[in-house]
């Protein structure tokens, strides 16, 4: 079915893999969720994990869900061109603006896609790397090596368009007289609820180097933890994370000066946990963004705003979110490990007798 009128986006970038290296930071989830703007086109995903808990006050085990999420908004600068042309509205209503285009895709495609013409190398795969990997692996990847594309002098395009409605997302490959085409179905969007981070009641901003973040992750993942707390406070330490695990507990402190905490922003003392598998996941963009803000508000929900440059100068944002253990969840949780590895040990003792 031939569509009326032009296109709702069309985009064309001199590099696919500017694309591939910031999409690759959200490759957590299956599937991510497609909005397309005048501004950029913004994609989303989200991983719910569901643990089993017991709370503080009502010793019966329930069903504790933790969600995080991760965002990336290619801006319309990182284009060669882009254009986007919304629905126009119903005549009938005006005044109501039309909702910009909202989909689903398969992210695991599309970054497969975007590599057809090695847009990854093999020290850009988080898959590929140790976390012990030490301070090698904090070279920022992103950029062109002597035997890049960009180098050599072999330019490539990669166009992105999505004709309509309901219609396939569709990218075009091309490098060296070679044109692949691949269109990715479609899908209606779900209505999960973003995880809501309080602008307006921030309780924490803290702007630092994303190694020291990474350093601080490698070195508390020793440990094999299973949560993560991180506490801010206006006097000393002044950031800290800490890490229990079956291994042990770690704790790394950061004191206040601008060679390590460039913004300092922290009101009253403020300290929260997450499921420490969540965090890492943030990994990958720790290893190749320059910078980050570490934000949270008064609900506990962590924001991890990092700053990744990209070829050719550009700098794009990608933002992680996480929802924290809540307090009867936590100690409930302590205590259901405290109650299984006793259990185990009983096992091991009548084995034995």
């Amino acid at each position: 079915m031939e569509a009326n009128g032009p296109p709702v986006f069309k985009a064309v970038s001199s590099s696919a893999r500017q694309l591939f290296q910031l999409l690759n930071c959200i490759r957590f989830a299956p599937k991510a969720q497609v909005q397309i703007s005048n501004e950029g086109i913004r994609f989303a995903v989200e991983e719910s994990r569901v643990m089993q808990g017991q709370t503080l006050l009502k010793k019966e085990k329930s069903n504790i869900v933790l969600k995080y999420a991760g965002i990336v908004f290619l801006d319309k600068a990182l284009f060669d061109t882009f254009n986007c042309t919304l629905p126009p509205p119903d005549p009938a209503n005006p005044d109501d603006q039309p909702d910009p285009p909202n989909f689903q895709i398969s992210l695991s495609a599309l970054l497969e896609t975007l590599q057809i013409f090695g847009a990854a190398e093999v020290s850009t795969s988080r898959f590929s790397r140790s976390d012990n990997d030490g301070y090698g692996s904090n070279i920022r990847p992103g950029r062109p090596n002597a035997f890049s594309n960009q180098a050599l002098g072999m330019a490539g395009i990669c166009r992105l368009s999505y004709t309509e409605i309901g219609s396939p997302f569709s990218i075009i490959l091309e490098e060296s007289g070679v044109t692949t085409t691949c269109n990715l179905n479609t899908y209606e969007p779900e209505n999960a609820e973003e995880i809501p981070f309080q602008r307006d009641a921030m309780e924490v901003k803290i702007i630092m180097q994303a190694r020291w973040l990474f350093d601080a992750i490698v070195e508390l993942s020793s440990t094999s933890p299973s949560r993560l707390s991180l506490t801010a406070s206006p006097t000393a330490p002044f950031l800290s994370l800490s890490a229990t695990g079956h291994l042990g507990s770690a704790t790394v402190e950061f004191s206040k000066g601008r060679e390590l905490l460039e913004t300092f922003t922290v009101k009253k003392r403020w300290s929260q946990s997450y499921k420490f598998e969540m965090v890492k996941a943030a990994a990958e963009t720790m290893r190749l963004a320059s910078k980050v803000s570490v934000r949270g508000d008064e609900q506990g929900v962590l924001s991890l705003q990092f700053m990744v440059e990209v070829e050719g100068g550009s700098v794009s944002f990608v933002d992680f979110r996480f929802v924290p253990f809540l307090r009867e969840d936590e100690d409930g949780d302590e205590e259901q490990d405290e109650y299984e590895d006793d259990e185990e040990e009983e096992e091991e003792e009548e084995t034995q007798q």
